[in-house]
């Protein structure tokens, strides 16, 4: 008996007449079929349309392909886009409609191919991979104490009347001495700074904090994943430093402290938030001058940790930028006024002022404190994310 030879097809058209004819629940035939629902329902649609023709692969070429729109359409599209770099080709092509309603407009997808062709679309791709590039640079290797410090969120638990706790945990990666461990109500921004202003009035700065990439750390969408707290960071001469996503052991040490914690401080939880703290402060007096640590030859951390020499300043250093960069304050919205233009930035640098400096006659350098953020494109008025640290902060 020869194979039975099957094509999509068919494997279409048998699916629709199992459906028509109930051959079970369509979610059970869907399985069968090795298909989502969505598609199920998007074959039953078409052929209740068209008939068994509609089943058939249709074309994915683009109905006006790139290199056939007319040249006067990718001007008028070219130029609206540079009076608004930030619309995207729907709103283009929206506006392009209202101006010319009978002008036949290509699609969204055929606009956004023509701005790249024009140079007035940056890849989201080259902008993640210059922001993984800045996160997961080469990490520091401290050589003495205040070098590295190490912050985290150890894994929320419930305390005993049902409470949640979120410790925030902060170590000395060079002398592993446990700087703080807060039992928090939850992750929020301000809680942390707020602890983090403690531990700076008492050890003074160090001269760089590594975190992993989550809250309030690090904000995933934003700029160069500034947070409101690693921008307060930076203002202070910190740099932030950030592990692999995914790779938790690039802070092996502060994660190993986190496993010291769990078993002598949360196993048995207290029964309000201040009852735990106070467990807390009493573990990190063990750790730190108690507990011998073998990574420093059987001897407490507190015998290689000393405060920082650079202390907290009762003002937060003014800004130095080159002579001949022009300033802009970021606005609350996060954009900055440039040329006349609205150039958005991002929002956790609000109230912040950035320097432009030119260096080339159409590019223009963007930066913040030590941190470049990027370059603008006078031809295309094109941001452009580019970040690289100019030199260590030391402020």
């Amino acid at each position: 008996m020869p194979w039975r030879i099957t094509d999509p097809m068919s494997e279409r058209l048998e699916f629709v007449r199992a459906a028509l004819h109930r051959q079970g629940s369509f979610r059970e035939l869907c399985g069968r079929f090795g298909v989502s629902e969505k598609t199920g329902y998007k074959w039953l649609n078409r052929y209740a349309l068209e008939g068994p023709a509609a089943l058939a692969d249709r074309s994915h070429a683009p109905i006006t392909p790139a290199h056939q729109v007319p040249p006067a359409q990718v001007a008028a599209i070219c130029a609206l886009r540079r009076r608004h770099p930030t619309w995207g080709a729907r709103k283009l092509r929206v506006r392009l409609a209202v101006k010319a309603p009978g002008v036949r407009w290509p699609a969204p997808s055929t606009i956004t191919t023509l701005l790249k062709h024009a140079g007035l679309v940056v890849s989201r791709h080259r902008r993640a991979r210059e922001r993984q590039g800045w996160a997961h640079a080469a990490l520091t290797q401290p050589t003495s104490a205040n070098d590295v410090w190490a912050a985290d969120f150890k894994g929320e638990f419930r305390l005993r009347h049902g409470a949640y706790c979120y410790p925030l945990t902060v170590s000395d990666l060079y002398s592993r001495y446990v700087l703080g461990c807060r039992a928090l109500p939850s992750t929020a921004s301000g809680l942390a700074q707020a602890h983090f202003l403690r531990l700076f009035e008492h050890y003074g700065l160090p001269q760089v904090i590594r975190t992993d990439n989550g809250g309030p750390f690090s904000a995933a969408c934003a700029l160069g994943g500034l947070s409101t707290l690693s921008v307060w960071w930076i203002r202070l001469g910190i740099r932030p430093e950030r592990i692999a996503k995914g790779v938790p052991q690039q802070n092996g040490e502060h994660e190993r402290m986190h496993r010291t914690l769990k078993a002598e401080a949360t196993r048995h939880p207290a029964a309000t938030p201040e009852a735990q703290q106070r467990l807390f402060d009493r573990w990190q007096r063990v750790f730190n001058h108690e507990r011998p640590h073998e990574a420093l030859g059987q001897t407490p951390p507190s015998a290689h940790f000393t405060p920082s020499p650079r202390p907290y300043p009762r003002r937060v250093p003014a800004l130095a930028y080159p002579a001949d960069a022009e300033l802009r304050r970021v606005w609350s919205n996060g954009c900055v006024r440039w040329r006349g233009e609205p150039l958005f930035l991002s929002t956790a640098l609000a109230g912040q002022y950035v320097a432009l400096t030119r260096t080339t006659e159409t590019e223009w350098a963007i930066r913040f404190c030590s941190l470049q953020l990027g370059v603008y494109h006078a031809a295309a008025m094109a941001f452009e994310e580019k970040l690289a640290w100019l030199h260590t902060p030391d402020q």
